[in-house]
């Protein structure tokens, strides 16, 4: 099926683009956090803090967005998906709410045992939450078993599967990449050094576990694939994802971490395009019977309500981006340990 510019697709793209704002800003966060444990002594930890200190509650920001946005265009997929993964969503929001705790509790009191207890919950928060994200991803592009009412059939640890596992653990290796680019952006002297030692691992690890999960997409899940068959031009978008991946360590080769994090970013949203594409116009594929899938026009609000949305939107999404991007602006440059720092 061809893609169409009607008001659910649009509120398809609309949803998707809040999601991939999600996934490239939070991702460095919990890039971060994974890798917290990596450095050595408080004042190295510190300053992994700190660089994301400023942003990182801003940054899920689009998450709420997000997920408001899902629910008001399509709120029978908010409701199938939020019933059905309950209990993994209860885990997600539980590592976030952890790794918030831990940021602003670290600090507060001087005693060893202290900090480094927060610091294994800031960091095991951290990689929780990416394995969540991306078993969440996994179990989508897979499809899960949904009655003729839309009602998820299956289990907890039906979610627990191998594919979304090895998407999820992918998705961590993927954040823990960008958050190590961006680490190596915003730092300087022995931190930086050390996290650019960490850098050909993290992407050595990431690029072995993307070319695993595509591999197995491509032989296991066909609906995944059928978009690109149906529109060659699609092609372009793995293609470009592959540069953006190549680009990566000739960036940082060169001492351009800027660059080398944009190109990062790319990778992220080339993913997130080559996933929503083999999933359109599905939303949630159904295992059980094809017909029992949510797609985007079987599950849409009302035009009116999508329209009255799409007005609001486009008054809200421009106050977003450009909060975002005064924040980054001002707190741009490298992390220095002040008074007022975590």
């Amino acid at each position: 099926m061809s893609f169409s510019f009607d008001l659910p697709s649009l509120w398809f793209l609309i949803v998707g683009a809040l999601f991939m704002g999600y996934a490239v800003l939070d991702g460095f966060d919990l890039g971060v956090g994974a890798l917290h444990l990596l450095t050595k002594g408080d004042t190295e930890r510190r300053l992994m803090i700190n660089s994301i200190g400023p942003v990182w509650d801003g940054n899920e920001v689009w998450l709420v967005t997000a997920g408001g946005a899902l629910f008001a265009a399509f709120p029978e997929v908010y409701a199938t998906v939020f019933s059905g993964f309950y209990l993994a969503f209860m885990f997600f929001v539980f590592s976030l709410i952890f790794r918030a705790v831990a940021i602003e509790f670290r600090s507060k009191q001087p005693m060893a045992w202290w900090r480094s207890a927060w610091d294994v919950s800031f960091s095991a928060a951290s990689i929780v939450g990416s394995l969540l994200v991306g078993v969440t991803l996994g179990n989508l592009a897979r499809g899960i078993p949904l009655a003729a009412d839309h009602e998820y059939t299956g289990t907890f640890l039906g979610l627990l599967n191998p594919y979304a596992l090895l998407v999820g653990v992918t998705t961590l290796a993927l954040f823990t990449m960008h958050g190590n680019i961006y680490v190596l952006l915003k730092t300087e002297g022995a931190l930086q050094e050390r996290a650019r030692r960490w850098v050909r691992w993290t992407i050595g690890v990431f690029v072995c576990l993307y070319a695993t999960t595509t591999l197995v997409t491509l032989f296991s899940h066909a609906h995944m694939v059928r978009p690109f068959e149906r529109q060659p031009l699609f092609a372009v978008v793995p293609f470009l994802t592959l540069l953006a991946v190549a680009n990566i360590p000739r960036e940082v080769y060169h001492g351009r971490e800027f660059r080398a994090l944009v190109s990062s970013a790319a990778v992220m949203l080339g993913l997130l395009s080559l996933f929503g594409i083999g999933m359109y116009p599905d939303i949630v594929f159904s295992t059980s019977d094809p017909a029992h899938s949510l797609r985007v026009y079987n599950s849409a609000s009302s035009p009116g309500t999508l329209t009255t949305m799409l007005i609001i939107a486009g008054i809200g999404m421009p106050l977003v981006l450009g909060y975002t991007i005064a924040i980054y602006r001002i707190f741009r440059g490298k992390v220095q340990l002040t008074e007022n720092s975590y």
